[in-house]
């Protein structure tokens, strides 16, 4: 089983056809104060197997601040079932709408792993938003 792709949107769905839609893409947040906490970021991974990748196997995710500490992990089971005969390629997309907490501006990462092995680390670059201008006293001349 191999990861095609890993990526943050703001929604994403799987179509009664079976079409992975994703809406929102995205890789910057901007924040009005730190700490804080971006609410319902979608985490899309896409993955691909084989008809031999039937089984168990175990993903987790990691969200990695810019200090390099770990802000929560997680983990589960993707059960695959073994395919129709003359199925040679599967798709499994995997969705999850995450809280997200910042507690520095800089660059986190979204480690994904399958099977004990890190397959993809999404990055997310966090910036505080800029302090607004301060506004000017009008000079009058006379």
């Amino acid at each position: 089983m191999h990861m095609t792709f890993a990526l943050f949107a703001d929604a994403a769905n799987v179509s009664q056809e079976g079409k992975l839609n994703i809406l929102g893409v995205f890789d910057a947040l901007q924040v009005s104060a730190l700490p804080s906490l971006h609410p319902r970021a979608t985490l899309v991974v896409h993955l691909k197997g084989s008809p031999s990748d039937a089984g168990a196997h175990r993903v987790t995710l990691q969200w990695m601040s810019p200090s390099g500490s770990e802000l929560w992990s997680s983990d589960g089971e993707l059960g695959v079932v073994s395919p129709p005969v003359g199925v040679v390629e599967m798709d499994f997309p995997l969705i999850a709408q995450l809280d997200l907490p910042l507690d520095l501006a800089g660059r986190y990462v979204m480690r994904v792993g399958l099977d004990g092995t890190t397959h993809a680390e999404v990055p997310v670059q966090v910036r505080p938003a800029a302090a607004a201008p301060v506004p000017r006293t009008p000079m009058l001349m006379s």
